[in-house]
């Protein structure tokens, strides 16, 4: 484990010592999505099984929405490792409080950018049968991306060293 995630040692680290923990954000990422998408799962099933499987032509295949949605959201942990890597942000990850608050402005951000304006635009592309529409920000979707960002910035924390 880094110096950064072991809140027990008092090292300092400067901020060019940072590494970029692209494992560990893989595995941050990818349990922050599978608890997201349980979440999506008790509240509205048809979010994977439509509109996130119908990113690749294949709605109504709850298995691809979970495949994708998985994908995606690993991809996502891997890309916020790299911001936490950032010298100018060597201090946001310094303790937990802290990388929480990063992870759920970064999942609302995701919630926002992503979900609200780009996933709506390519459904409308590929001709998805009822594209949502722009920007389609939801209270639920607004929850299940901050449940995103808790779970992986409480995570992150812990296996930013791999």
């Amino acid at each position: 484990m880094s110096t950064r995630g072991n809140y027990e040692e008092s090292k300092t680290v400067s901020p060019f010592e940072t590494k970029w923990a692209w494992k560990g954000g893989a595995i941050a990422g990818f349990v922050a999505t599978v608890a997201m998408g349980l979440a999506i799962s008790a509240v509205q099933l048809s979010t994977l099984r439509l509109a996130i499987a119908g990113l690749y032509g294949l709605e109504g295949s709850l298995v691809v929405g979970w495949i994708a949605h998985l994908a995606h959201g690993t991809l996502f942990g891997i890309i916020f490792a790299g911001l936490m890597a950032d010298p100018g942000l060597f201090r946001v990850n310094d303790s937990i409080p802290k990388t929480i608050i990063a992870a759920v402005g970064y999942g609302l951000v995701l919630a926002i950018a992503g979900a609200g304006i780009v996933m709506p635009i390519w459904l409308g592309v590929i001709r998805f049968p009822t594209p949502p529409s722009i920007p389609n920000v939801t209270p639920p979707l607004l929850v299940w991306h901050a449940i995103y960002g808790v779970v992986l910035g409480s995570l992150f924390p812990f296996v930013d060293g791999l």
